[in-house]
């Protein structure tokens, strides 16, 4: 099985575009796999899509917010897991 290691937790969630916000406590970029899980929540997916202030971004590091392209529903809350092969 795959080791995990939180990386940060979702802060809002906008639907009509499946963005999450995601505030970072550690470094992620494209191409990572993430594993979102909450109470109702529970996917992994590949970033493929993320964005500071409306610009395309390769990588994040500690303290920023971020929006990421999700491919299902996320909740404030939720925990952001970046998956370590």
């Amino acid at each position: 099985m795959a080791e995990e290691k939180e990386i940060g937790k979702i802060t809002h969630f906008y639907g009509q575009i499946s963005v999450g916000i995601i505030e970072l406590t550690d470094e992620i970029k494209l191409g990572d796999t993430v594993h979102i899980k909450g109470h109702t929540t529970d996917f992994t997916q590949t970033v493929d899509s993320m964005q500071i202030e409306h610009k395309n971004i390769e990588q994040a590091k500690p303290g920023d917010c971020i929006g990421m392209k999700v491919a299902q529903k996320v909740h404030p809350g939720d925990k952001v897991y970046k998956v370590i092969s």
